[in-house]
């Protein structure tokens, strides 16, 4: 495979053509280096991929507590421990000098944002301070003297961030540099920033010190750079001396959505190949790359160079020698949820990982084998349940797994069926290779009581016995127009013409949108009638998103979604005005009957009228079965749903843990 050839970027030789961008971690405390993220990050090396950035490391003032900083000396010990942890493994790693611009939070970084202009960002709602003349040359200098600690820590590069929407973008793009000096009007002038970073600090490295930089095939915002913009850009970049660009998607306030599930793998290749074509350098392409294959019919394609696989590593660190090994079933991809990743970084939180749950906990150095191995039973074939199984196989137990119904996977099953969730599904299918792997027992069809679960003998039972959809207490919700969302989803039921779903979280807005679809035209048939040229782009539009059902949703609280990751929920917000769901908030359903639902909303009572109701309003731990057996053995643990109704995340990690104290 060419994604394993060595490949050199300036006088930098790599062992392969997979590279892991940066990606803030929360990991550190004060800006120091923690073992944390030494540990972290030497398990990727040592599964060995070939280039490792490491980032963003704050060239100053403007950052959170918790990420790299590379703005004073005092740091440069903590920096090379990191990357002597990384060179023990025969790796190279690259230090991204990080300025965020007016991305910058006042609040946690306790000085106001800067940027070219004073144009306030709709990510922070802050506005920031316009640089001075004499500021920005101290700007620049600063890009310089970070790089230059990052090579006397023995980074084998530096990589700078012109990408999404940080401080060198903003000076690029017209949107929001509105200068009229020498940094500001036309193109020409607006590229001078980023042009000036980049020669000054080519200047303070040498001639041949690696210098990268990680740059936003396109804006994607109204008035920004397109992709023929950032190529010219590049092409002015490469001229001072900048030996190669990782290229990205857009800016974190693009209303594209950059890398949550819903975005196609490999989407956003053709940006690194639009660059590729302006430029003679290597180039790196980005983003939902979460399959080795997917990488390596990138590079035959000859949209990039190299691949970068960021969240990819998070979710499997060995995906690297696993793919060269030829052992694609054992990879645990990405499946783009963002719930312990993106989610994490904006709310602050040290990221973990929904699919991997010893992401950031590599100090205890992984799993151990079980001095004694015992005979486990894990009761329920959910995520939770199966992670239980998975881990206690792994450290030698002997695992049985017993599912009531005919198919592993749980409530993740139903959580891949609606439009743009299906990487859900991803997760089952390495879990249940995994059970056949690892030499776990499973039985389907299976029903568990407490006789027959303590008749099987086992040492250890895990109760995984997940959770039931909750009902309405009110008057009709036993009506025969009345189903429940996860049958609709399982495809146990239909639904008619008009729907009204009552629960606006996650399922219920979900379900909108996945009903709110149908009839709509799929995406082979929009390409067809659109390179064919049969409709105008209005009416394909229309086609694509005008359904044929007629949707509303439910909810008591004032907004819908609540529940929902703030890296995901802007989506499917946007999502259900595209197609059309009606959405009532602050509303009580009263009652249902054969016209409909009757909710009170702001002290008026109103029938909304519908052929379906669905019911969406959350759900009740089924944890019966634990309380009765757990009297009667000497160990049970209760993972899951069966605690409490949860995120995947937290019953993945919970499962994982039950299966490491066993």
């Amino acid at each position: 495979m060419k994604l394993f050839t060595p490949v050199k970027i300036g006088g930098m030789e790599l062992n392969n053509r997979v590279v892991m961008p940066a990606m803030h971690l929360g990991y550190c405390q004060d800006g120091l280096v923690t073992e944390r993220l030494v540990e972290f990050y030497r398990a990727r090396a040592r599964g060995g991929v070939g280039l490792i950035f490491v980032g963003g490391c704050s060239i100053d003032e403007h950052c959170l507590g918790n990420m790299i900083k590379i703005d004073d000396d005092k740091y440069i010990p903590g920096l090379a421990e990191l990357v002597g942890a990384v060179h023990e493994e025969g790796v190279k790693i690259a230090a991204q000098l990080y300025q965020p611009g007016r991305y910058s939070h006042a609040f946690v970084a306790g000085v106001q944002p800067v940027a070219p202009s004073a144009v306030a960002s709709r990510l922070t709602r802050q506005k920031p301070k316009e640089l001075t003349l004499d500021e920005i040359k101290a700007m620049i200098e600063k890009f310089a003297r970070a790089a230059v600690r990052a090579k006397e820590a023995g980074f084998d590069a530096v990589e700078v961030i012109a990408s999404a929407g940080y401080l060198v973008s903003q000076f690029l793009s017209p949107v929001t540099n509105l200068r009229e000096d020498e940094y500001g009007g036309d193109f020409e002038r607006r590229m001078k920033f980023g042009l000036d970073v980049a020669a000054r600090v080519r200047d303070a490295v040498g001639p041949d010190y690696p210098v990268l930089f990680r740059v936003g095939g396109s804006d994607y915002m109204p008035g920004g750079n397109t992709n023929r913009e950032i190529a010219a850009f590049c092409a002015r970049l490469e001229k001072e001396g900048v030996d190669a660009f990782n290229v990205t998607g857009g800016w974190h306030e693009t209303t594209v959505p950059q890398i949550t599930m819903a975005v196609p793998r490999g989407t956003f290749a053709y940006l690194a190949r639009g660059i590729r074509e302006a430029v003679q350098v290597p180039v790196v392409a980005c983003n939902r790359i979460n399959d080795p294959l997917l990488a390596e019919e990138i590079l035959q394609n000859e949209y990039a160079d190299l691949v970068g696989m960021a969240r990819a590593m998070i979710a499997d660190p060995e995906l690297v020698a696993k793919a060269a090994q030829g052992r694609f079933k054992e990879i645990r991809k990405c499946i783009g949820c963002n719930q312990g990743c993106l989610d994490a970084v904006f709310t602050m939180q040290p990221v973990g990982c929904l699919v991997n749950a010893q992401a950031g906990m590599e100090c205890g150095g992984g799993l151990h084998k079980a001095e004694h191995p015992k005979k486990v039973l894990v009761v329920g074939g959910g995520p939770a349940g199966m992670e239980a199984a998975r881990t206690a196989a792994e450290r030698g137990h002997s695992v049985t797994l017993w599912e009531k119904s005919e198919r592993l996977g749980g409530q993740l099953v139903l959580a891949a069926v609606p439009p743009g969730r299906k990487e859900f599904a991803t997760f089952i299918e390495y879990l249940v290779s995994e059970m056949v792997r690892l030499g776990v027992k499973v039985e389907l069809g299976k029903d568990a009581d407490d006789h027959n679960i303590v008749a099987f003998g086992a040492d250890a039972v895990i109760m995984a016995t997940g959770a039931t959809p909750a009902k309405l207490p009110v008057d009709g919700a036993n009506e025969p127009s009345v189903v429940q969302a996860w049958d609709v989803l399982a495809g146990k039921a239909s639904s008619g013409k008009r729907v009204v779903i009552v629960g606006g979280g996650a399922v219920g807005c979900e379900t909108a949108i996945l009903l709110a679809q149908k009839g709509t035209i799929d995406a082979d048939t929009l390409q067809f009638l659109a390179i064919n040229g049969a409709e105008d782009w209005e009416r394909l539009k229309e086609l694509a998103t005008k359904g044929i059902k007629d949707v509303t949703v439910v909810e008591m609280r004032k907004s819908v979604g609540v529940d929902i990751g703030i890296s995901s929920r802007w989506i499917i917000l946007q999502e259900l005005r595209r197609y059309g769901v009606r959405v009532v908030t602050r509303a009580k359903v009263s009652a249902i009957n054969a016209q409909g639902v009757l909710v009170e909303q702001d002290g008026d009572e109103q029938l909304i009228e519908a052929d379906t109701v669905l019911l969406a309003v959350g759900s009740r731990p089924a944890s019966e079965l634990c309380e009765k057996i757990k009297e009667k053995l000497p160990e049970v643990y209760m993972v899951g749903d069966a605690v409490a109704p949860r995120k995947a995340l937290d019953a993945v990690r919970q499962g994982y843990l039950a299966g490491t104290v066993l």
